[in-house]
């Protein structure tokens, strides 16, 4: 079958599901059909980005099982369809559809967008676009579902205010269902008093609808009830309310005990091949460190755990739900885990007679990775990755991650010995202050271990030093500072690959283009969200996927859109000045992150005496 006959068959199937929707796409296994008019609401979970990443995404499966879990609601999934897929919609007239009942998006009363990465924010045009929806939120009516969006790019919701209902932050268990609810009996009420409009009441009607839930919903942001404030040289001064009955600040929502929320047991097993096919178990919520580049260990606090027998039989019950023959204990740093070592010997109790391996991605490099190297030891580990961040110890005191080098050769040994081959390794370039000597750091150690590995087995070892570019974060000690420039960042890659040395050592370098993309709409305002549309309009589409990336089209939708690209990219924030995401609030508050920016400044200027 050629390709243009492939996809001609797959219209013709497309055409028939529409047509005969007692039929249904999808079918994976452990998914969950609940027909439409069965229950009294309908969610679907947006993830804008392909299946294959989308599905590898456990946030998915977590609220999929939970929504799913009440008989009043039903949750279903929906994905970016890839370009080809968009055009054969948009030739045949189709709207964009759920899997498990081929239901449009725009018929369901709840769309919740994923946002775990700025460069998906085109995508979610796209599919609003093919629900049939208005893309501005303040163009929607009553009779329109709610179009919310939560994650960790919400810790700037800005970019994206005039395109969402309702921005939620924090933790989703809670707040879904809640937000969930309030619109549906606001909705009903409405409907039973007066009817839901169309045009222009129907608008009207809406921001009603919204307001109540903005006004009882602590961690619900409606952004059409804040209106920016400008200084006649660009700097954002204020962002006003529009109406008093909503908050000035916005909380977030936060899981008091992990261990009673339900382990989503019966993921959706997808047919075609993931990211990640393996099964995930969350054994820990936020980080004990306070690193001060790292967004998470902020927004995700305070620090939750599971307990050991919860995790096991969660994993058990999961593997013989879904069959993988792999399971992920994730966290932001999961050998922290307070009972790490008996949690891994019990999961190799229980799984390694199964044939089942058990992966670690997030170890801490401390001391205790010796041991943790020889209990992750199986005949199906070959990998260990590692994320040192920077290399050289004064730095290390910069941004705040507490390790030493020779615990990481240390635990690296341990590991050659007890079968891994290769060493992945995660490193930042641009930080504040960084040195030449910083970048000869990164691969003085990566081409260290690889001989480390040839010390104990006789080979060196295969080591990935990942090179990404520094993006300064919302709610983060680093959050006034500028990123580094394109000529910077083009050096510094260049720099590093005339410096290596060993075969055996791979430096890979992040886009530069995609990181200043990134940058930009992390920093920025409102204003970016006219820059947003241009581009897309102009076709911008996975713009985070290197084959579809087009960078000047964006450069092009930036100057026309106005924005000042220095100032909203490279041009540090004074301290006390008013940013874009200060109404959302974090667990220790801007009075903390001000400390830590201070000290690090400080710092600096040791740093710069001691050259």
């Amino acid at each position: 079958m050629t390709p243009a006959t492939l996809k001609q068959y797959l219209v013709d199937r497309v055409l028939a599901k529409v047509q005969t929707p007692a039929q249904y796409l999808g079918g994976e296994w452990n998914i969950v059909r609940k027909e439409p008019g069965s229950t009294r609401g309908r969610l679907v979970l947006a993830f804008p980005d392909t299946y294959g990443i989308g599905m590898s995404h456990h946030g998915l499966q977590v609220l999929y099982t939970l929504m799913n879990a009440r008989s009043d609601w039903a949750c279903e999934r929906v994905f970016c369809p890839w370009m080809d897929m968009e055009a054969q919609l948009r030739e045949h007239g189709l709207p964009l559809y759920t899997l498990e009942t081929f239901t449009p998006v725009g018929d369901c009363d709840v769309i919740g967008f994923s946002l775990q990465y700025e460069m998906s924010y085109t995508n979610i045009l796209t599919m609003l676009d093919l629900a049939g929806l208005p893309l501005h939120a303040d163009q929607r009516t009553a009779r329109q579902p709610l179009v919310i969006a939560g994650g960790p790019c919400t810790q700037n919701p800005e970019p994206l205010a005039p395109f969402v209902d309702l921005f939620v932050t924090g933790d989703g268990e809670p707040s879904l269902p809640a937000i969930c609810d309030a619109w549906l009996e606001a909705r009903e009420e409405l409907a039973a008093r007066e009817g839901l409009a169309d045009g222009e009441r129907g608008r009207q009607q809406r921001e009603g609808l919204l307001a109540r839930l903005a006004a009882h919903l602590p961690f619900a942001y409606v952004p059409r009830f804040y209106e920016p404030e400008y200084l006649p040289d660009g700097r954002l001064v204020a962002l006003n309310r529009t109406r008093t009955d909503v908050p000035e600040t916005i909380e977030p929502s936060v899981i008091d005990d992990l261990d009673g929320i339900p382990l989503p047991v019966r993921p959706v097993v997808p047919y075609v091949e993931c990211v990640h096919d393996r099964i995930a178990i969350e054994i820990m919520r936020g980080c004990p460190w306070q690193c001060r580049f790292c967004q998470s260990t902020v927004i995700k606090r305070p620090l939750r755990i599971r307990e050991v027998e919860t995790i096991v039989q969660g994993a058990l019950e999961s593997y013989h739900n879904t069959g993988f023959n792999e399971i992920s204990l994730l966290s932001l740093s999961t050998s922290d885990y307070p009972h790490f070592e008996q949690l891994i010997t019990r999961m190799k109790e229980v799984f390694v007679p199964l044939g089942v391996s058990v992966a670690v991605p997030s170890l801490r490099v401390n001391e205790q990775l010796k041991s943790v190297a020889a209990l992750l030891s199986t005949d199906r580990h070959s990998g260990l990755t590692l994320a040192p961040e920077v290399a050289r110890d004064d730095m290390r005191e910069q941004i705040r991650k507490k390790i030493k080098n020779q615990d990481l050769y240390d635990g690296c040994r341990v590991a050659f010995g007890n079968g891994f081959r290769r060493v992945k390794l995660y490193f930042l370039c641009g930080l504040p202050g960084e040195r030449p000597v910083d970048l000869d750091g990164i691969v003085e150690m990566a081409e260290t271990i690889s001989q480390i590995g040839r010390e104990v087995t006789g080979r060196p070892a295969e080591v990935t030093a990942s090179v990404s570019n520094f993006v300064p974060k919302a709610h983060t000690p680093y959050q006034w500072n500028g990123m580094q420039t394109r000529d910077y960042f083009r050096w510094a890659h260049d720099y590093l690959h005339k410096q290596k040395r060993s075969r055996s050592v791979k430096i890979k370098c992040h886009h530069v283009e995609t990181s200043l993309l990134e940058g930009i709409m992390s920093r920025g305002d409102r204003r970016i969200a006219g820059m947003i549309e241009a581009a897309w309009r102009a076709g911008a589409r996975f713009d985070g996927w290197t084959e579809c990336a087009r960078p000047q089209l964006w450069w092009d939708a930036i100057a026309a859109a106005g924005v000042d690209l220095e100032a909203a990219l490279h041009t540090p924030y004074p301290v006390a000045s008013k940013l874009p995401w200060d109404h959302l609030n974090v667990k220790k508050g801007r009075a903390y992150l001000e400390k830590e920016q201070g000290r690090a400044v400080l710092q600096l200027a040791a740093m710069a005496d001691a050259r």
